[in-house]
């Protein structure tokens, strides 16, 4: 069937083997404790997917990593929702080593060479902070930095090798603060994690010693470098495509039902492939133009667009599938609430109202 041919194509060029190790185990095995998901992802080089050739990686474009993510979301969500989180990584990584120099370049070749995983560890929320503030507090030493803090790294905690986090350091000109990313080894001796579940795992660190090298100055003095504020396009992006295939693997059980009506068949095909194309463009536009803050901008516009023809397409397609004593209904119901998880992501839309109103007459963008 052509539904997702291009999506599983693209997987099949950059990720050799992986929707085929995918697709022969089933999906809440897949979606279970013991899922054997991430190590497929490992094996089939995914960790290196967004990782530049010369590095060496896979050298994947956004509207390729876009188009991968629509194709694990629609074999394993849950899998599709935490590589989002390693990819966004790797491109805040690599921005941040475009700003830096070459400061970073061993860690994103670590990466290529041993199929790292990174996840970025978001603040706690806080009424008086945004999802990108800085979530971490540090101390100078003669032998590097102490760092401090809890952040949630969403769907990674426990399958990391790398912590990346925002954190308020000394200024090394001059009095005050300013904000750094910090690179914290998962292994290190005051890192641990709690909680039961993707949505509750925090990752606390209590005096974790970081070596100059681990450590990235940002030269600004607070609030959302332009580094991680732009970079979270490429977020927006690849969780939509995440959470876009969950609804889509819905879809193609619908599409391959013969008692369905056409006319429901084509309607919601119609929606998600046009869902997929507004996302398709955000893509281009960061592979022609990079992740500026007019691109994050439109890469909410049309996540928010997304949500609204998912909150269309996803009950109409578990009403057409049908059968709620079925084993299927489980598979149905488990896909349905990945789909409507874009719902919850941050930034959710009620916080960017005020942020969104503001930058249409002029003013900065700021993550809520």
């Amino acid at each position: 069937m052509r539904f997702l041919e291009r999506e599983r194509a693209t997987v099949a060029k950059l990720l050799p083997g992986l929707d085929e190790r995918l697709r022969a185990v089933p999906l809440m095995e897949l979606e279970g404790p013991s899922s054997p998901g991430i190590q497929h992802f490992r094996d089939s080089g995914g960790p290196r997917l967004l990782v530049p050739e010369s590095h060496p990686g896979r050298g994947a474009t956004a509207l390729d990593a876009l188009r991968v993510q629509r194709a694990l979301g629609s074999r394993t969500p849950s899998l599709a929702v935490a590589t989002t989180m390693h990819h966004f990584s790797m491109a805040t990584l690599a921005a941040l080593s475009a700003a830096n120099g070459d400061g970073l370049r061993w860690i994103i070749e670590d990466v290529a060479s041993f199929n790292t995983l990174v996840a970025f560890g978001f603040a706690e929320e806080r009424p008086d902070a945004g999802v990108l503030s800085p979530s971490m507090t540090a101390t100078e030493e003669p032998d590097g930095v102490r760092v401090s803090g809890v952040a949630r790294a969403r769907s990674l905690a426990r399958s990391m090798d790398l912590l990346m986090a925002s954190v308020m350091v000394p200024r090394l000109d001059g009095p005050g603060e300013e904000l750094a990313v910090a690179l914290a080894p998962a292994e290190s001796e005051g890192l641990s994690v709690s909680g039961a579940g993707a949505d509750s795992e925090q990752v606390t660190l209590h005096d974790v010693l970081l070596p100059p090298d681990l450590l990235v100055r940002t030269s600004a003095p607070s609030g959302q470098p332009d580094v991680l504020t732009a970079g979270f396009a490429w977020f927006q992006l690849l969780m939509t495509g995440s959470c876009l295939g969950a609804a889509s693997a819905l879809v193609e059980q619908v599409l391959l039902s013969n008692r369905v009506p056409d006319s429901e068949r084509v309607r919601l095909l119609v929606e998600a492939e046009g869902a997929m194309s507004a996302a398709e463009g955000i893509a281009r536009r960061i592979d022609d133009d990079g992740p500026d803050e007019s691109t994050l901008a439109h890469s909410l516009y049309v996540r928010y667009c997304v949500q609204d023809v998912l909150s269309r397409v996803v009950p109409r397609a578990v009403e057409l599938l049908g059968n709620p004593n079925s084993t299927a209904s489980d598979e149905v119901g488990h896909l349905a609430t990945y789909a409507h998880e874009l719902d919850l992501h941050p930034p959710v839309r009620s916080q960017m109202t005020g942020p969104l109103t503001a930058y249409l007459v002029d003013g900065p963008l700021t993550i809520a």
